[in-house]
This record gives structure tokens, sequence and C-alpha cells, in this order.
């Protein structure tokens, strides 16, 4: 089988099961891209899933483009994308035009409060698995501690500050300590 096509079966069978969006869908990315066919490496993955969370659109949709792109150029891209987008279009047409009837089926209901629980766990099952496997250096572990106590801080206090300032701040820390490092190891070499 062409990689086109098993490209396109992947995104179609990870975007069945995207429930919970794009941060619930990296578990499943990582394993069928990482894991299972081992098309890209695991530190390409977490730099493209920081990026993807940077730019505009979905997570998951910008992962999968890049994969696609990654491994068939162009036309990767555009069959990466088409794949993980197709279920989520029929689903969601499919709930708009049944909605009302459809969520006051009580077994409907009920698998819809189970599917929140899984989505719980995958989000959190990808963000440890990113952790454990991010490099320990002394930077990386003070801004992950800085940035989870400010956030839990704000979250108790109430205080909404957006993401994007965080992956923002983030972004600045580590451009500031390349620079650091890039001037030093200048130094060194005179």
């Amino acid at each position: 089988m062409s990689i086109i096509l098993q490209l396109f079966i992947s995104m179609l069978k990870i975007g069945c099961f995207a429930f919970g969006g794009g941060y619930a869908i990296i578990a499943l990315l990582e394993n069928e891209f990482i894991t299972k066919r081992k098309w890209i490496e695991h530190d390409e993955f977490m730099d493209v899933v920081a990026i993807a969370e940077s730019t505009p659109g979905p997570i998951a949709i910008n992962v999968a483009t890049y994969i696609g792109y990654k491994l068939k150029g162009f036309l990767g891209a555009v069959i990466a994308t088409v794949g993980i987008c197709i279920p989520s279009f029929v689903i969601m047409y499919f709930v708009s035009v049944f909605y009302e009837r459809f969520m006051d089926i009580a077994i409907v209901a009920a698998a819809f409060n189970g599917i929140q629980i899984c989505v719980v766990y995958l989000i959190a099952s990808a963000g440890f698995k990113m952790l454990k496997k991010m490099k320990k250096t002394p930077l990386n572990i003070a801004a992950f501690s800085v940035t989870c106590i400010a956030m839990i801080l704000c979250t108790l206090l109430e205080i909404h500050v957006s993401s994007v300032l965080f992956i923002f701040a983030a972004g600045v820390i580590g451009l500031l300590a390349f620079i650091v490092k890039t001037r030093k190891a200048k130094g060194e070499k005179k």
C-alpha cells in the first residue's frame, strides 16, 4: 500500500476518534506516527506540537498537515489534512441536524458523559508522555515549574490570562536562553 494511502487511512482513523479536540488527539498521533509507523522522531514531533500550538488553527490539523508534508510534500499535507477533517465534518453535520433528538436519547447522553472522562485521560496522557520525554535541562525544568505555578495561581485566583501569553513568554525565555548560550560559546572560542 502506498504511503499516501496509508497516510490518508491513518488520519481518517485518528479523526474518527478525535473526541476532546487537539490535545486529546496528540496521544493518538504520537502512537500512530512515532511508535507504530516510525515516520517521525519523537523530538521532531514535540517541536511540531509546540509549533502547531503556537500557530493559528486547530492543533490536530496543524500537526497532521506537517506530518503529511514531511512524508509526501504538498500532496501529503493535503491528504493528511483532508483525512483528519472528514470524520469530524461528517459527525458534526449529523449532530447539528439531529442534535435535539440525538441528546434526548438517554443512552446517547450517557455515552457522551463516558466519552468526557476518556477525553480528560487522553489529554493528561499526552501531557505526561511529553513531560517524560522532555529534555530535563535546568531551563526546561524552571520554565515548566514557573508556568505550572502561574497557571494554577491564575486559576485559583480567577485571573483570566490567555494561554497564548504563557506560550509567548516561554518562547521569549527560550530565545533569550539560546542567545545567551550562543554568545557564551562564541566568547569561549575567542
